[in-house]
């Protein structure tokens, strides 16, 4: 995975998974089944406990592909993450249900990264940005549909954090450690470290302290786009997510330190995740 692509994406994707491909098709089946019952809720159609169930599925099977995909063992992780959903569905304790949505949204965000191949071109470096995106949106609908009852923001911070110290760890061992970055990497590194900080400062120090007249201008910016557009774009992820994603996926044709830049694509993945979370953004502009 960190030389050039020797193989067609979709194999280079699902190669982690084994020679055999029996437990990649099982895992595929308990994704579209579990996304279509999530869906059947959200229309709704079908049994009210439908959500829950598409819920507990995807996350036990993004459980199971993360693992498998970072050379962990899925055998262990997947039934845990099982464990955990049943426990938090069962005890209908609101605390354990938040947990569960958050773990959800932020497995889903990672495996969101980790599913990229290395991408040589443009086009190609896109087409992983949106896979990565497609993952999350999932896992999106898998962490409401345990119901959680969360505050907007701080459930968005916590599945950032989670996501990003998860990348962090397993990059650590795909990107060679931190001996193999060079200085390019750590140029690369220090910049979207600060830009991440920077943004999130600048976000919360608006919201708790910034003044009436900018607030009402930035919110007027925020309405002509839902209007003309239909949705208006998460800052932190078209700053810094997705560019960062698709240059990571780029570097990683040549150089195994491209790892390190994808990292800071869970800044795409994290809030993609954690979207349907707002209760004030519709399912489509979601989407958008």
């Amino acid at each position: 995975m960190s030389r050039g692509p020797s193989r067609a994406p979709l194999e280079q994707r699902i190669g982690e998974f084994g020679a055999s491909r029996a437990p990649l098709v099982i895992w595929l089946v308990l994704v579209v089944l579990g996304a279509a019952a999530l869906v059947c809720a959200m229309i709704p159609v079908g049994p009210e406990r439908l959500g829950v169930t598409g819920s507990i599925t995807v996350a036990t099977a993004f459980a199971w592909g993360l693992a498998a995909r970072t050379g962990g063992r899925p055998l262990v992780f997947g039934p845990l993450a099982l464990c955990c959903g049943l426990a938090a569905v069962l005890s209908d304790h609101d605390l354990l249900l938040t947990g569960a949505a958050v773990g959800t949204a932020a497995v889903s965000a990672v495996l969101g990264v980790m599913i990229t191949v290395p991408a040589a071109g443009l086009l190609a470096a896109a087409r992983e940005c949106v896979v990565a995106l497609a993952c999350a949106a999932i896992g999106a609908m898998a962490a409401v549909g345990f119901a959680p009852a969360i505050q907007k923001e701080r459930f968005e911070y916590v599945g950032l954090g989670l996501a990003f110290a998860a990348a962090i760890v397993l990059v650590y061992r795909l990107g060679a450690g931190f001996h193999g970055l060079g200085r390019r990497g750590l140029i690369i590194v220090a910049i979207g470290g600060v830009v991440l900080a920077a943004t999130l400062l600048y976000a919360e120090l608006l919201r708790r302290y910034g003044s009436t007249g900018l607030v009402d201008e930035l919110l007027g910016w925020v309405h002509w786009s839902r209007e003309h557009l239909g949705a208006f774009p998460r800052p932190i992820a078209a700053v810094l997510g997705v560019p960062a994603l698709a240059y990571g996926c780029h570097m990683r044709a040549r150089r195994r330190q491209g790892w390190w830049v994808c990292a800071f694509g869970v800044a795409a993945t994290a809030p993609a995740a954690t979207a349907l979370a707002n209760p004030a953004v519709s399912v489509r502009e979601a989407g958008l």
